[in-house]
């Protein structure tokens, strides 16, 4: 039997071994419940905080701006509902048509309740644009969300210069970036978003859990009633094992993100080497894309994946579908 080669590292990536390693403990023997006022909950406690200081530093931001969730999903809909109740005035919201399900449906999802949302239609390269932006935002728009990396296609956005379109015009800037971060340098404080989200099952880390970071002095309503954790924004019983092996993955990511970066190149250098030069040619290849994420162009049927003679970073289209490939070493 061969060996598999797994290529869908957008959808989730294999857990490290280190990572696994430092959840052990918060889980068979540190497995007291962080909130809680006795000696026990001590260590716990400390973890979070500590975790919580790694995740800020890997992104530039500050330890109280992090808020732990589910995941990607958690933290976009946190935004999205929640921003949509914040300011009567401000109802409208400003997204891009080929964004996550997690914000697609949390959109249609406002929509159904009379928040007008608006969706802007990427280049043929698969990018917004300030000037795309700005066609459509007005002083009444209270909410830009825009993908930091398309998980199908790679494309960077201009996350920077969207957010000063978006602040020009008085809204807030949100962004999906569980395709970017712990695989792309970001500092939050210098590309100026409100929000961001991210997943750690994307970075090598345990599923089901994530981060969003809210910019210092923003208020948003909590997305869950409970208790006080999370600064009383989150409720529920911390889940201290994850996100200290969250923290544990994107400090390794980061860590040797240049490493890895250059690595992944020559891989992909190879592999279109490998298919004669076809993907270089493929119409509408961004040329500052992800290069961790190359789109291959598959023929699905009846569950068979049948492999396309040509290589593209386009869009879905009909059945012909982008399949998102980084490769696992």
């Amino acid at each position: 039997m061969g060996r598999l080669i797994y290529a869908d590292n957008a959808a989730t990536t294999k857990l490290d071994i280190p990572v696994f390693e430092s959840m052990v403990p918060w889980l068979l023997e540190q497995y007291g419940n962080a909130s809680q006022p006795y000696s026990f909950a001590r260590k716990p406690k400390r973890a979070l905080a500590e975790a919580r200081t790694t995740i800020a530093k890997c992104i530039g931001a500050q330890p109280e701006e992090i808020y732990f969730t589910s995941g990607g999903t958690e933290s976009d809909n946190w935004v999205i509902k929640s921003s949509a109740f914040s300011d009567p005035g401000k109802r409208a919201m400003i997204t891009s048509a080929f964004e996550h399900h997690a914000v697609l449906h949390s959109c249609a999802a406002i929509e159904r309740l009379g928040y007008p949302v608006v969706y802007m239609e990427p280049t043929d390269e698969g990018y917004i644009t300030p000037e795309i932006l700005e066609n459509y935002i007005t002083d009444r728009t209270r909410l830009v969300s825009v993908m930091f990396a398309n998980n199908e296609i790679g494309s960077i956005q201009p996350i920077q210069e969207l957010c000063k379109t978006a602040h020009a015009h008085g809204a807030l800037f949100h962004t999906d970036a569980v395709q970017a971060v712990g695989h792309v340098e970001i500092n939050v404080h210098e590309l100026e978003v409100d929000f961001l989200s991210a997943s750690a099952h994307k970075f090598n880390g345990p599923k089901g859990i994530g981060f969003l970071y809210i910019r210092k002095g923003i208020e948003l309503l909590p997305y869950a009633d409970g208790g006080a954790q999370e600064s009383a924004h989150r409720a529920g019983t911390e889940n201290v094992a994850s996100i200290v092996g969250m923290a544990t993955a994107l400090k390794e990511n980061c860590d040797f993100l240049k490493q890895h970066q250059q690595h992944i190149l020559e891989l992909e250098n190879t592999l279109i080497a490998g298919r004669g030069g076809e993907y270089q040619e493929a119409k509408g290849c961004p040329a500052e894309g992800k290069h961790d994420a190359l789109g291959l162009g598959q023929w699905f049927f009846h569950n068979r994946i049948l492999s396309d003679k040509k290589m593209t970073r386009h869009r879905r289209s009909g059945s012909l579908r982008c399949l998102v490939v980084r490769i696992d070493y």
